[in-house]
């Protein structure tokens, strides 16, 4: 697998790159891989959108410097910004035996074995698909099953969205009803530890995890 950390992207850039490697991985002239980036500040709506979710109207989302973009995963809307590490794993799921659910529960598993190694119980919902810490969503994760064109089964796109960033709750969260999810809040891996971990170190330490829970170790 190529898991590799690019840095900032703009996201109509990374997701054009994710369709072309999906392509690419269909034909087999691509290796599975997982692009690891930050965004910035980007409000997503997925394919179970409710743009009364947005909160911001259109002269409040320039003033931010915000981007809306409809796009093709499932789930509702969620934000994107400086200091979240944001993960397109881009697998063929025949390769590795999975199906769309266990797909799911181990990316899943991926965030909780990385927040073990600091002591912190990451859990699940079991209503919602992502990553908790208490009642409060420290990884949301939106993904599209791409169906493979030259052979069965198929691609993912799209991914998670891990926030690291002290505050970030407070920043680009608190302009839209994340997920769609009222009763619940938001927090980083900074807010619950007190540290003050870059996005990039996260990505470093989190890549060998994706590798082994997905057997590319």
């Amino acid at each position: 697998m190529d898991a590799r950390y690019i840095g900032m992207m703009d996201y109509k850039e990374a997701w054009d790159l994710q369709k072309k490697y999906v392509a690419e991985i269909d034909k087999g002239e691509r290796s599975e891989t997982l692009l690891l980036l930050q965004h910035p500040p980007t409000y997503t709506l997925g394919s179970d959108r409710h743009p009364e979710h947005l909160l911001l109207d259109e002269e409040q989302l320039k003033q931010k410097g915000i981007s809306v973009y409809d796009i093709d995963r499932g789930g509702d809307i969620t934000y994107h910004g400086p200091g979240q590490l944001v993960g397109y794993p881009l697998i063929y799921l025949d390769a590795v035996g999975l199906d769309l659910h266990g797909y799911l529960r181990n990316v899943e598993a991926v965030i909780i074995d990385w927040l073990a190694q600091y002591g912190i119980k990451g859990t699940r919902k079991p209503e919602y698909t992502g990553v908790w810490v208490g009642d409060e969503k420290i990884t949301a994760i939106g993904v599209k099953f791409n169906k493979a064109r030259q052979r069965k089964g198929f691609i993912t796109s799209h991914g998670f969205a891990l926030n690291i960033k002290s505050g970030i709750a407070s920043e680009g969260f608190s302009g839209i009803v994340p997920c769609g999810i009222q009763q619940y809040g938001v927090t980083s891996f900074n807010d619950v530890t007190g540290l003050n971990l870059s996005v990039e170190d996260a990505a470093v330490q989190l890549a060998p995890l994706f590798k082994q829970r997905f057997g590319f170790a």
